[in-house]
């Protein structure tokens, strides 16, 4: 057998035996066709990650059909799902799922959501951020302040959670000015794809100020306006139970309403996002009238997990002993998923 049929013949072997990259395939209506991997379908976008663009993100509207052969768990209302092999083209605006019994045409509008299944809680979606601030300033007062910041929310099913955590430390002249450690959980359960109810934990600790240690149970009712792919709204109406402890040991216990919100945005191919946060409390005290509690940023995507971020907080407290209103701003390096 000459050597170079030989070397053709092992070269074609090798072929056959290498596993095939299979690309998912989507076809939209005014005729263009994309290849890539489905990353997510959800709130009407489809996030497809290609090798030549990175991440795409298009309108269920614009999409004709679309197939992939790897197996994705779709969901049709927004708490069961059910897992595919694979997903076939079909008629315009209509795709083929097929899962091992007879195949069934779906129309794409009523996909809620549609993922590759996680290997424990199968239709999980994780998102957060981590920020770190520093300023650093030598003059006449020597100063030192560093701020850490976590913000991470978790959906499966109908319930999410949200997690939030700051630590903030100051000193001036050597002298310890701040000292403080804030966390926040948040357990939401959706009574549909808008409404939820939801239930609160804050708690707060001072090693400098007179109020040493803030505690806030919470619950009652939110509604979340959207949350896709290119940014999320929600706001939520609570009845807290707040309990204080100050550093001469005495406590105060008194109950409050309080309004809260939640708003992201991303622009310029999410290279920029915009964010808002905070509430309005309300307490059923004479010697308070009113607390805000906000802060609001910018973070700008140096690549795919690093992020510039500039923030401003806002917190005030009315009250017929005074107020105190305390404003920070904050630039800082930070990381996302």
């Amino acid at each position: 057998m000459p050597m170079k049929f030989s070397r053709s013949l092992l070269y074609l072997a090798l072929l056959a035996s290498s596993p095939v990259a299979l690309a998912d395939t989507v076809w939209l209506k005014n005729g263009d066709k994309l290849t890539g991997s489905i990353v997510l379908f959800d709130g009407g976008k489809l996030l497809l990650k290609t090798d030549y663009a990175g991440n795409i993100t298009l309108d269920v509207k614009k999409i004709a059909t679309l197939e992939s052969e790897q197996a994705l768990l779709v969901k049709q209302d927004d708490f069961v799902g059910e897992h595919t092999k694979s997903i076939r083209a079909a008629g315009e605006g209509q795709v083929e799922l097929v899962n091992g019994t007879e195949p069934k045409v779906v129309a794409l509008t009523s996909i809620s959501q549609m993922l590759p299944p996680k290997p424990l809680v199968q239709d999980l979606t994780w998102t957060g951020n981590l920020d770190f601030s520093a300023d650093y300033k030598r003059a006449e007062n020597d100063v030192e302040d560093y701020d850490i910041d976590l913000d991470t929310k978790a959906r499966h099913g109908a319930w999410r959670h949200g997690i939030a955590a700051e630590y903030d430390h100051e000193t001036k002249d050597g002298e310890r000015k701040t000292d403080r450690v804030e966390l926040n959980y948040d357990l939401d359960y959706f009574l549909t794809q808008q409404f939820f109810w939801q239930g609160q934990l804050k708690y707060t600790h001072d090693r400098v100020e007179d109020l040493e240690t803030q505690r806030t149970v919470g619950t009652g009712p939110g509604y979340q306006f959207w949350d896709n792919e290119l940014g999320a709204f929600s706001m939520a109406g609570l009845f807290n139970r707040n309990d204080y402890v100050f550093a001469d040991g005495s406590s105060e216990h008194f109950n409050s309403a309080a309004l809260e919100w939640d708003y992201k945005r991303y622009l310029i191919g999410k290279s920029f996002e915009l964010y808002t946060l905070g509430e309005v409390g309300a307490p059923f005290v004479d010697e308070i009238d009113y607390i805000i509690d906000t802060e609001a940023g910018i973070r700008y995507k140096l690549n795919s997990w690093a992020a510039l971020s500039l923030k401003a907080e806002w917190d005030k407290v009315a009250s017929v002993y005074g107020d105190t209103n305390e404003r920070r701003y904050l630039i800082g390096l930070g990381v996302g998923w």
